[in-house]
């Protein structure tokens, strides 16, 4: 069900890497709001994946930086700003991930609503290559040319860089130029959302739970925004009972009125397999 405070409301994507592709269907469908963008916006000055300008803030506050930097360009209240990270698992190491954030600001109403969505779907990654055979095998790898390639002097180095290559053509006069006048080149996946369909399938995902989060109202004050902020350890083990490291309950804030919900047993768990107790599998 849409939450008609929002209703036939404008609501700026602030982007410059087409993500509004797959963020304005889903908030027109289930929010009732007009979608639009502008084009004089350079989210890039906040940071760029090709590593030229670097990101200064953590993922939030870049985001946040985007929507008001939109806002008052756009002379309007309603903004949603996305922001992806990429590198190694948090808890699955070696395995590349995508941590797309999305923030949605109601300036208005002095709300900030956000959703992410860690994902290992990702072709993420980079290789020094010196030989075509090298070359094939890495694109093969990143599923080019569907998404776009970066080339580089040196992967910390800017001075010569070439990005959004989708064409094999290209990257082959492009990789023979680099290597014989360096020996060899940098070679890595373009993660901007208009040249990388997997990372905007991810977006999608993490807009999908923007969506139903926005659409979550408090109990208490009835504000858009109602959704879990913390996970509790302490799932009882099923042989001795002690307390595991499994999640027991979850708790779920307004960000308005502070009214707090536990959740007990949010896995439909009531008690934990013996081999993830510290006591009974030390």
């Amino acid at each position: 069900m849409s939450n008609f405070q929002y209703e036939n409301r404008k609501l700026l994507i602030v982007s410059m890497h087409h993500k509004e592709c797959v963020i304005a269907p889903l908030f027109e469908k289930h929010l009732g709001v007009q979608c639009f963008t502008i084009d004089n916006l350079n989210t890039d000055l906040l940071g760029t994946f090709s590593g030229e300008i670097e990101r200064e803030s953590d993922a939030l506050a870049a985001a946040k930086r985007k929507c008001l930097m939109g806002m008052e360009m756009a002379n309007c209240d309603l903004a949603v700003a996305n922001e992806g990270s990429f590198g190694p698992h948090p808890s699955l190491f070696f395995v590349p991930a995508d941590d797309e954030l999305m923030l949605f600001y109601d300036k208005r109403n002095q709300l900030e609503i956000t959703a992410r969505e860690l994902s290992t779907n990702t072709n993420f990654n980079g290789a020094e290559i010196k030989t075509k055979n090298e070359l094939f095998d890495f694109a093969t790898l990143v599923k080019f040319p569907s998404h776009a390639l970066i080339l580089k002097k040196g992967e910390f180095n800017y001075t010569e860089m070439v990005k959004g290559i989708k064409t094999m053509d290209q990257l082959e006069q492009t990789v023979d130029l680099f290597i014989s006048k360096f020996g060899s080149v940098w070679i890595e996946t373009d993660m901007r959302a208009m040249h990388n369909p997997t990372r905007m399938s991810v977006i999608e995902i993490a807009t999908k739970k923007l969506i139903e989060k926005v659409n979550s109202l408090c109990p208490n004050c009835k504000s858009p925004g109602f959704g879990i902020t913390k996970f509790i350890d302490g799932l009882p083990c099923n042989l001795c009972s002690f307390p595991t490291k499994s999640v027991l309950s979850s708790l779920s804030e307004c960000s308005l009125c502070h009214y707090v919900n536990e959740n007990k047993f949010p896995l439909n768990k009531t008690f934990e397999d013996p081999m993830y107790c510290d006591r009974c599998n030390p």
